[in-house]
């Protein structure tokens, strides 16, 4: 009799060979992974140690948890944490909702000319360069760029969005909604094509109107793939856009706009502290961890969607 560890790779090796290509099309994004992010996880050691290249990972001297101690009270740790938090929740509530939002209406449209049209316009700014998109907005948010031009005909004084930084967060996440809400509604117009049409007949045919068919029919079938989205979201959700923030930011603003990534760039790369920043990193990518956990366990209860 075959023990059960035989028997399951007997089905594995028989899955392979069924299954071949698609496993060697598969191998790239393995490779990737591997490479990039599972690799580099070895110098994570350097976070409990004061490393220095000279003596390398083995031979720099293990000091323990000091790094995070330093971090935990610095002057700068809670307002980066409350500065990385909030730009993310903000991008929770407003940016997540509006590509839904958008494939709701665009679903509605029913003239295809209109419909395609407005797509287009709606996709386009996801494809410029994240760098062409922030020297755009600094030169449209200058003092004396087309925004305040615009403020100036209608009596309002010129405000300097970029030296206030009560501004920085509506700033950052407008342009975010306005650059990726087109692409993201893909995925959700998508879900929709997928949606049973007899369910809207029977429906119309128990009189309910456009509105109701949107909230008992369509948004209870996206809700599957809105949950795969909310939790992958949330398991970024202290991956704030960094390279972004880097674009736009300047030492007058860091009150609302210094975020961890932010102060890792400066403190890491500008400043040699690797250690620091690898403790500051590795805090950063357990929050982000225990979100992803807690999102997805949530869900698991709440509507039976998951990421495993």
């Amino acid at each position: 009799m075959s023990s059960p560890n035989k028997s399951y790779m007997n089905r594995l090796l028989r899955d392979f060979v069924r299954n071949k290509y698609v496993y060697i099309m598969l191998l790239p994004v393995v490779a990737y992974y591997v490479i990039f992010h599972y690799g580099p996880m070895y110098g994570v050691q350097i976070a409990f140690k004061d490393y220095s290249p000279s003596r390398g990972f083995w031979n720099s001297s293990w000091i323990g948890f000091q790094h995070f101690n330093d971090f935990f009270n610095s002057f700068f740790f809670w307002r980066l944490l409350k500065n990385t938090l909030l730009i993310s929740l903000y991008e929770v509530i407003f940016a997540f909702p509006s590509a839904i939002i958008l494939a709701l209406l665009l679903n509605e449209v029913r003239r295809m000319a209109f419909k395609r049209w407005v797509q287009t316009i709606t996709y386009l700014p996801h494809f410029i360069s994240l760098v062409v998109i922030s020297g755009m907005l600094i030169d449209f948010l200058a003092r004396d760029g087309i925004i305040n031009q615009i403020l100036g005909l209608v009596g309002i004084e010129a405000i300097p969005f970029f030296s206030l930084s009560e501004w920085f967060r509506t700033i950052y996440i407008g342009s975010g909604v306005w650059q990726n809400v087109g692409w993201g509604s893909i995925i959700f117009l998508a879900a929709i094509s997928n949606i049973d049409p007899s369910l809207y007949e029977a429906a119309k045919v128990d009189g309910a109107g456009r509105l109701r068919q949107v909230i008992s029919i369509t948004i209870p079938s996206m809700m599957p793939t809105i949950m795969i989205m909310f939790i992958l979201q949330i398991g970024s959700f202290m991956a704030v856009g960094t390279d972004k923030i880097l674009l736009l930011y300047n030492p007058t603003i860091y009150e609302t706009a210094d975020v961890i990534g932010t102060y890792v760039y400066r403190k890491g790369i500008l400043e040699s502290s690797y250690s620091y920043t690898a403790a500051i990193g590795l805090f950063n990518s357990i929050i982000n961890l225990v979100l992803l956990v807690l999102a997805n366990y949530w869900s698991r209860r709440k509507t039976d969607s998951g990421l495993w």
